[in-house]
């Protein structure tokens, strides 16, 4: 991190160098030591510039030229997510700097850490990747400016963007250019992105030449022809196939075998042309549209080139995408996660509190990746939907490495776990289907039945975990996918008896039918059989514990109507939330499409197809909002408001069946008032701060890091932990 410390080390220069907008922290769950480390396993000499002043470019010089590239990224969190709440106010304080300073880091810091590197060494090479980059790819919607901004790499200027899991990519790319291949040539690495002249192709491997397909026709709705009669004994004259009078050929049913072989031959040299930034910014049904085959385009195993046009002219440039990174193995993941972390902060820190340090320090990152496909999160489009899990063996070896050199540690394990709790080394049953399926989700509108929900080999890694000499005590931190846990009691009544601290997160996030199908979340059942068995086991174990729901407010689709029945059924079970989230819309999410185009990219788009409206005005987010803490006092005049508005006045009123009183009481006759918690009911989440309103979380967010590669503590895009404070634990 300093002249002196290369100057111990005999270095004259580095070979790269990492710039983070986080502080620096030598431990697994921080993106850029995991890729620091690992390129140090592979001979390299690395350097970190840490939260570097981006108002001039000196600070960009400080380790001087890197002989290979400047790794840029934002951190384990998006720079814009960081700074601001939901409502687009700035935050007071950020988790990841020391002593939780705010303004360490600049808005969009991918691009302005990449800028200040260019001028600061013009001919060096800006590779950049993290959450920030991965998530900007392409042309998407920016919440915070609210407009249809370009990709990341026309703004960066950068020579190449790196993301998703990309750790393979990293390594390859780094030996590379240090074989002295320039970085301009390097084009087929899977998951990266770079820009290219237009009509420029690559070479086929096999000679054969690329196939370039218009993403319009590949997701345009065609005729419908009748369904001929199954039980027919001969082909009848009405059903046999006539050629349309347009010349087109009629529809035939293709065998699947003939489908494979297709794709195969196609496989490796087709891409796909999407609508330009040009049509996209201007045009919501073709930028819904470019959104709905971004996603269909997501699967390693199936997944083809993607190409958006960005400009007009002779200045005219492509962003070309190259398939997604294919997930890592075990013995992958055991050698990244296994490298000799210091497990602290820098000693340049000294004694100041990191919070995120703080948080994660004594939690183990045991799996990547997610394919519950929520629409609202961003794990997908970074980590992407298959499982990516270490072994048993080095999971407890880094228990053993907590214990061992971390010496404030008193025995507690905080979490194993990743953007899920509860994924951990599950699979398509097949390799043949999982290579093939375009679904968004595994799990959404129900279970696959090709999808291995066994959590055996989990239920055995807590017995092991609790077993090794020195650990007092291992709860989980990271969300539950309740929807899975009901099919192993087994799993539930070992995590609720050993593993939970006396609440357990989850996320029913809704009770409506009509907002869950637009987040692609189970219905609320799901959640009432998983709260009979914690509670059955709980009893069995004779603890007393509780759920801590999480719900979302203002989300695509939501009516009204929606929160208000979803506040009259926190008021029928006696939750009392503390902490809420609304809505906050992060670039290339399909939730954050339906907020800027009003169109539904889980099926097929057009001028005239599906509307879904959202919650926008400031007014109507703060009264949705207000449902999800309808026993706040200060949340009982709007909400009368909004009540009345909606022809619901009969639920103002002091009666057993009214959500809020005809008449607020005086604050100083409420006991807890001031925090917005009357005595009684159920606390839903961990006991509240003294004094102060309870204030709106951040989004769970994947936590990426440098030039791509992923970093550990990827909870989903969007929770937060209020009062500026985001936990970068798994699966929040």
């Amino acid at each position: 991190m300093s002249r002196a410390e290369m100057d111990a080390l005999g270095w004259d220069a580095c070979d790269v160098i990492l710039v983070t907008g986080d502080a620096y922290i030598d431990h697994p769950s921080f993106g850029m030591a995991l890729v620091g480390r690992l390129l140090e396993a592979h001979g390299f000499r690395v350097g970190i510039l840490s939260q570097p002043d981006w108002h001039s470019a000196e600070p960009f010089r400080a380790l001087g030229k890197p002989r290979l590239y400047f790794g840029i990224t934002a951190g384990n969190m998006d720079s814009l997510v960081n700074r601001y709440t939901s409502d687009r106010k700035i935050r007071s304080e950020d988790a990841y700097t020391p002593n939780a300073e705010a303004g360490r880091r600049p808005d969009r810091a991918v691009t302005v850490y990449a800028q200040r590197a260019r001028e600061a060494y013009p001919d060096a090479n800006i590779v950049v990747g993290s959450i920030e980059a991965s998530l900007r790819r392409i042309a998407h919607y920016d919440y915070w400016s609210d407009k249809v901004r370009r990709s990341v790499l026309p703004d960066s200027k950068a020579d190449l963007l790196l993301f998703g899991n990309a750790e393979r990519a990293l390594v390859a790319l780094t030996h590379r250019l240090a074989a002295g291949e320039p970085i301009e040539t390097i084009r087929n690495l899977r998951g990266t992105a770079f820009m290219a002249r237009p009509g420029w192709l690559p070479e086929g491997d096999d000679g054969n030449p690329w196939v370039e397909l218009d993403s319009l026709a590949l997701d345009k709705p065609g005729r419908i022809d009748a369904h001929p009669d199954p039980y027919a004994m001969a082909p009848s004259a009405a059903a046999a196939p006539k050629p349309a009078a347009d010349g087109a050929q009629p529809v035939r049913i293709v065998p699947a075998a003939e489908r494979v072989a297709a794709r195969r031959a196609q496989r490796g040299r087709t891409l796909i042309r999407l609508p330009s930034y040009e049509q996209v910014k201007d045009d919501p049904v073709l930028y819904a549209h470019a959104s709905r085959v971004f996603h269909l385009e997501s699967n390693p195993g199936n997944a083809r080139a993607l190409v958006q046009r960005h400009g007009e002219g002779p200045g005219a440039r492509d962003v070309w995408i190259n398939p997604p990174p294919l997930p890592l193995t075990t013995p992958e993941m055991d050698f990244v996660y296994g490298r000799p972390f210091a497990r602290a902060p820098h000693p340049s820190y000294g004694d100041a509190r990191i919070p995120a340090w703080d948080m994660i320090k004594f939690s183990i990152n045991i799996m990547r990746g997610c394919f519950g496909g929520c629409t609202f999160c961003s794990i997908t489009e970074h980590e992407g939907r298959i499982i990516q899990s270490r072994s048993h063996e080095s999971i407890i070896h880094e228990i053993e490495e907590i214990r061992d050199k971390s010496p404030d540690f008193k025995g507690h394990i905080t979490d194993l776990g990743g953007p899920t709790a509860n994924m951990y080394r599950m699979a398509c049953k097949s390799k043949a289907i999982e290579q093939n399926c375009r679904r968004l989700s595994c799990v959404y509108p129900g279970i696959c039945e090709n999808l291995n929900t066994d959590h055996s080999s989990l239920v055995e890694l807590y017995r092991k975990a609790r077993a090794v000499p020195g650990i007092k005590r291992i709860t989980i931190g990271s969300g539950l996918r309740y929807d899975l846990a009901v099919r192993s009691p087994e799993y539930v009544k070992e995590l609720v008896t050993h593993h939970v601290s006396g609440l357990l997160k989850i996320a029913p996030e809704h009770t409506e039918a009509n907002t869950l199908a637009k987040m692609m979340k189970p219905g609320i059942g799901a959640y009432e059989e998983f709260r009979r068995m914690f509670e059955t086991f709980s009893a069995q174990a004779g603890k007393k514990q509780h759920l801590v729901p999480y719900f979302i407010a203002a989300h695509p689709g939501c009516t009204d109507e929606d929160m208000l029945n979803l506040a009259l059924w926190l008021k029928k079970h006696d939750f009392r939330l503390d902490q809420v989230q609304t809505f906050l819309p992060t670039p290339m999410a399909l939730a954050t499409t339906m907020y800027h185009s009003r169109k539904n990219p889980l099926k097929k788009v057009s001028a005239d197809s599906e509307v879904v409206e959202t919650a926008r005005a400031g007014r109507v987010r703060k009264l949705h909002k207000a449902f999800l803490r309808w026993h706040d006092p200060e949340n009982w005049a709007i909400l009368r408001e909004g009540l009345l508005k909606m022809g619901r006045g009969e639920l103002i009123g002091n009666g057993p069946n009214c959500l809020i009183p005809r008449q607020p009481p005086p604050a100083a006759a409420v006991p807890g008032c001031a925090r917005g918690a009357p005595p009684g009911g159920k606390q839903a989440s961990a006991p509240a701060k003294p004094a102060g309103r309870a204030k709106d979380e951040a989004p769970r967010r994947s936590m990426g890091h440098a030039a791509g590669a992923q970093a550990a503590p990827s909870a989903r895009a969007r929770r937060p932990e209020g009062r500026g404070a985001r936990k970068p634990t798994r699966g929040r």
